[in-house]
């Protein structure tokens, strides 16, 4: 059964179904939208006494409810200056050095760290040596992304691609999938070092959006496409830790990249719980 549904993977049209569960997702349907809200609830067991708002009635649409806002306190972000913070609530797929520019992904596969970029080799040269870190979002984790660390963006970009599914089943059989992926990399100067967070879209993920862009993704495209931003000035973006960084549609993977020497992982591996907020490596002060 598990090499049938990785095999359908690759003969599903999984960008048109993807749009029309998009558009699904996106409409007003009232006890359908609230119907269809109460059975997700209910079949990924989603903890709805951490969100602003509890009700599956609330929600005008079933994205305004899978991208629902968290009640105030919740997640508390840990202030120390020398802590990076998990960025989202999910589960660590993988981390680890970054070996000759190459990220693992799972037993037997890898991909580099240039294909994940985009091909942009000049990017990819910025965390040789460095160390990446893979998080899993599932349906019923909360699907804002923050920002681990204070960051100053210099670099969005978008790279089309497929639209398999991210989960640990096909991590462990798809070959290269999160450079194979639809994808919105960003990457950010930071007082530690550069660091990298990449968007990775998948099957059913209708959108991906950044809070200095909006949605970003769709429509889809063919070519890669490369912004950047000015260090200061009226369309300069500082982020601070813990600030929303963007979000996805229903849900899906972040892959973190850390330029060399940037930070130490503490006491974390593959299969951990995240929960945002919560203190995920330490960070080393700059030379």
């Amino acid at each position: 059964m598990d090499d049938l549904k990785v095999k359908l993977q690759y003969i599903l049209p999984k960008h048109l179904l993807s749009r029309l569960v998009g558009k699904l997702a996106a409409a007003r349907a009232g006890w359908l939208t609230t119907a269809l809200i109460k059975l997700f609830i209910k079949q990924y067991k989603v903890n709805m006494s951490e969100a602003k708002l509890s009700r599956a009635e609330d929600f005008k649409t079933f994205n305004d409810f899978f991208t629902r806002e968290l009640k105030e306190g919740v997640r508390p972000i840990e202030q120390a200056d020398d802590v990076l913070v998990y960025p989202v609530d999910g589960a660590i797929s993988q981390l680890g050095d970054i070996e000759q520019g190459r990220i693992f992904q799972a037993k037997g596969h890898d991909y580099t760290a240039q294909a994940l970029l985009g091909g942009d080799a000049k990017l990819a040269e910025q965390f040789i040596g460095g160390k990446f870190a893979t998080i899993y979002l599932s349906p019923s984790d909360y699907h804002r992304i923050h920002m681990p660390v204070e960051g100053q963006l210099t670099d969005m970009l978008y790279v089309p691609g497929e639209l398999f599914s991210v989960n640990p089943l096909t991590t462990a059989n798809v070959p290269g999938l999160f450079a194979r992926n639809e994808r919105v990399v960003t990457l950010f100067d930071t007082p530690h070092g550069k660091m990298a967070m990449v968007l990775v879209g998948a099957t059913i993920v209708a959108s991906i959006e950044t809070v200095w862009s909006g949605t970003v993704t769709p429509p889809t495209g063919t070519n890669v496409n490369h912004w950047q931003y000015p260090a200061s000035g009226l369309n300069a973006i500082k982020l601070q830790k813990g600030d929303e960084m963007g979000r996805f549609k229903l849900g899906s993977t972040v892959v973190m990249l850390f330029e060399k020497d940037m930070l130490e992982f503490t006491d974390v591996g593959a299969g951990q719980v995240t929960r945002l907020g919560e203190k995920f490596a330490e960070l080393n002060t700059p030379a």
